[in-house]
């Protein structure tokens, strides 16, 4: 497992950032850059599971199983992946899973002279690299947009 880091500075507050990233609406927006019909099923809370899903060209439903491992407001999320939804099913071991289970995408958010740092670190296989390293930027300029229109 390998660990990618991207980071972007905010012209907003770190509550607005944090927010905006959270938020169900926002959330669909920013990360339209994975997905089209990127979403979320679960709630943002330590313990608590969380789905990271979208629709496939067939109209299934598939995506990541994850946990929230920690959560700290307008600080630092961290999430931690179980396993995978493939057609609507969780596939929780065996090979389909053996690469991402407990991997974790963590979220570290820094007030600077009023604008927000916000530093990503994900795991990933080496089989990801390259398509995150295309994507996560895009993601989060996104999110940058998002966070500071008014």
């Amino acid at each position: 497992m390998k660990k990618l880091t991207y980071q972007i500075k905010i012209n907003a507050a770190v509550s607005r950032v944090f927010k905006t990233m959270l938020d169900k609406e926002t959330y669909k927006k920013w990360t339209s850059a994975f997905n089209p019909s990127s979403d979320f099923e679960g709630i943002w809370e330590e313990g608590e599971k969380i789905n990271f899903i979208g629709i496939n060209e067939h109209g299934e439903k598939e995506g990541m199983i994850a946990e929230i491992a920690q959560y700290i407001p307008n600080a630092f999320v961290s999430i931690r992946h179980l396993g995978i939804l493939n057609k609507g099913q969780e596939i929780l071991s065996g090979p389909a899973v053996e690469d991402w289970a407990g991997a974790l995408e963590n979220y570290s958010f820094f007030a600077v002279e009023g604008k927000t740092e916000l530093k990503v670190d994900v795991d990933t296989n080496e089989d990801f690299i390259e398509y995150f390293n295309q994507v996560w930027p895009n993601a989060l300029l996104r999110l940058k947009n998002l966070s500071e229109m008014e």
